[in-house]
């Protein structure tokens, strides 16, 4: 039904698929990410784009990966496609040695519950990036 894979940025056709996953799942609720940066993935219905992720090396946390988007088109969500591309970003991540992914999320209490089913811990970052509310979470690559 669903299918994941690994994009290139650089692909123009591409980085507009991504960048309109960003504008239906985001809105402008957050600014739109430097595509060109990191590991990016799209969830396909068929041949139509419904999700896409991505992960950055961290700036925050040594040797680890940032993940730094995840987003599902909303007739999609509730099939387990956050966990999927979240499970194929790790496996990229443990590829380029990055020892753990960090991530946050403010007022999501979706995305929380997914990152705590899925093995991610809360911590407190020693520099906190985002708002004062935030909840920071790691997940250690073994």
């Amino acid at each position: 039904m669903y299918r994941i894979r690994e994009v290139d940025p650089q692909d123009e056709e591409v980085a507009d698929a991504l960048a309109e996953l960003h504008q239906l799942t985001f809105c402008d609720g957050t600014r739109v990410p430097d595509f060109e940066q990191g590991y990016w993935w799209i969830a396909f219905r068929g041949l139509k784009p419904i999700a896409f992720a991505g992960v950055v090396s961290s700036t925050h946390v040594a040797n680890a990966g940032y993940l730094c988007r995840v987003g599902v088109a909303m007739p999609h969500c509730g099939h387990g496609l956050q966990v999927r591309l979240t499970r194929a970003l790790e496996a990229r991540a443990r590829r380029a040695g990055w020892k753990a992914i960090v991530s946050d999320t403010t007022d999501n209490r979706f995305s929380a519950n997914n990152f705590i089913r899925q093995g991610y811990r809360l911590f407190e970052p020693d520099s906190p990036w985002a708002w004062q509310h935030t909840l920071y979470w790691r997940k250690e690559l073994v």
